[in-house]
């Protein structure tokens, strides 16, 4: 069963940055979109940034000019750089893609176990 394996969450005081990192657990197919959520405590899991296979990105306002997302489609990794860090930033992060295991399987989504990020001083 593939996984999807985030790692790069921490603690960092504000104005710090983190790169988070995202990969399958096995091998795969094919990548589709992928993206990462986030849920503070208390809220809804909300959408940080998404990107196509073709690098067509999606970033929400809250995280625009701090936060790039990007993908190494060679290596089938996602990754998060998350610069001038804020305590509001504070939650667990969690990857997510569509994707094909197998050139015969369907397309599904899939979501990683999650990776806090803590921003305090």
């Amino acid at each position: 069963q593939v996984q999807l394996v985030e790692s790069g969450g921490g603690l960092v005081q504000p104005g710090g940055s983190l790169r988070l990192s995202c990969g399958p657990s096995g091998s795969i197919f094919r990548f589709n979109v992928m993206g990462w959520h986030r849920q503070a405590p208390g809220k809804q899991r909300e959408l940080v940034a998404r990107i196509t296979s073709g690098g067509i990105t999606t970033v929400a306002d809250s995280v625009k000019g701090r936060f790039t997302v990007s993908r190494d489609n060679a290596n089938n990794t996602l990754y998060l750089q998350m610069n001038s860090l804020k305590p509001e930033d504070t939650a667990v992060y969690y990857c997510n893609a569509g994707l094909k295991v197998t050139v015969t399987s369907p397309w599904a989504d899939y979501w990683g176990q999650g990776t806090q990020v803590t921003v305090s001083s």
